[in-house]
């Protein structure tokens, strides 16, 4: 059997495997930097592939490498991030998440599993290629500053530095079978913004005896959206949104603040800097402006996110081999953000899309709410495909 369909077979066979512990992280999920029982999981999971991972990279990441002949040739990385959101979940299904309040509604279950089973495919055919794969699987790529930094920063990618790194991450939006690559440019950057405005409480029927934040929240709302509307190039993908606003008054009570949290988003890191001070001088102008205060703290968060365009062809290339080219398509740039961008900025990097979708089963849902679930047949593809590509980058010259 050559070794593509040696995969594509143990990928199947593995299949049961893989989705059996995709049901255990999802039913165990864990917020960002607090993935202790899963990075003991993963780890226990490699050592029973006859793996040796190291953990405790970066708290809770585990390192793992497999090395075929010729191990020092050179390495390739893959990465899975493991952390679950802080949402209740309302599927009705046998691996419900059991922490209350607590929900793999981004499908990092579904990526830390597929790297499992790409772990335990790449050991079985290690005899076939040269070179090493390092797996990483990493926390907190949901909260800034991004689990990536401290993993780049803990050392998972030196000794040697890897030639490449490639990321997967679930599509609801792509059918089951599908498999999305875009070069170059492809996510944004992303900050989060709080404000809080300083007023000066008093009741509600003597609005002159007091300064409403409520009020002046409102014009700094619908100000700041200006920065968007009337500075930003068409040309230029950006959004400003907030998502949360907190008063805590009543029908005749004017608080004494408001508390604001919403997130910033470019494609372009002038522009970035540029925005991010004129959210401040204008929010802090309007409050002053009104007879109020505002306090303007500024989250950096992750960088844009740009696909190297040659790993990006390769792998594109070894995708239409396994799936066929009928099943790879082209993705759109997203204002969406990923913390796999700090890999980008340091070795070259891709990330690519695996298809979750199936409107025949009613799995529909978008990620980052409580009904998102997989097509689970999407986990017969993931880890062969990855351990093919991974394969192909460690065959070139």
């Amino acid at each position: 059997m050559d070794l593509l369909n040696r995969i594509k077979s143990l990928s199947e066979r593995f299949s049961n495997d893989v989705i059996k512990q995709r049901r255990h992280l999802h039913a165990n999920p864990e917020l960002s930097y607090q993935e202790f029982n899963t990075a003991k999981y993963v780890a226990e999971e490699l050592r029973s592939f006859g793996l040796t991972p190291v953990e405790g990279i970066a708290t809770t990441g585990v390192v793992a490498e497999i090395k075929g002949k010729n191990p020092e040739k050179k390495t390739f990385a893959l990465r899975a991030d493991m952390d679950a959101l802080p949402i209740y979940e309302a599927n009705n299904v046998p691996y419900k998440s059991k922490n209350e309040g607590v929900m793999h509604a981004c499908g990092h279950d579904v990526h830390t599993s597929s790297l499992l089973g790409t772990a335990r495919i790449l050991n079985e055919v290690k005899d076939q290629f040269e070179g090493t794969v390092r797996l990483i699987f990493q926390p907190g790529e949901e909260k800034n500053p991004g689990g990536a930094s401290y993993m780049i920063r803990d050392g998972a990618l030196k000794n040697p530095e890897p030639v490449g790194i490639v990321g997967q991450h679930v599509f609801p939006l792509l059918p089951v079978g599908k498999i999305g690559f875009r070069e170059g440019m492809y996510m944004a950057s992303c900050d989060e913004l709080y404000l809080k405005v300083i007023g000066k409480g008093g009741h509600g029927a003597a609005p002159d005896l007091a300064v409403d934040p409520i009020v002046i929240a409102s014009h700094i709302i619908i100000a700041l959206q200006q920065i968007i509307s009337r500075n930003a190039s068409p040309k230029q993908p950006t959004v400003l949104t907030f998502g949360k606003i907190m008063g805590e008054g009543a029908t005749n009570i004017i608080p004494n603040e408001v508390n604001i949290a919403g997130t910033f988003r470019a494609m372009n890191e002038e522009w970035r800097a540029s925005a991010l001070t004129k959210i401040k001088k204008m929010a802090e102008s309007i409050a002053e402006g009104m007879g109020g205060k505002c306090e303007v703290e500024i989250s950096k968060g992750y960088p844009y996110l740009e696909n190297n365009p040659e790993l990006t062809r390769r792998i594109r290339r070894a995708a239409e081999v396994y799936v066929g080219s009928e099943n790879v398509v082209d993705l759109d740039i997203t204002l969406g953000a990923e913390d796999f961008s700090y890999y980008s900025q340091v070795i070259p990097a891709s990330f690519y899309r695996l298809g979750t979708r199936n409107e025949a089963k009613g799995i529909t849902s978008y990620v980052h709410t409580p009904t998102f679930d997989i097509d689970e047949d999407a986990l017969k593809i993931g880890p062969g495909l990855m351990a093919w590509m991974a394969i192909q980058e460690l065959s070139l010259s």
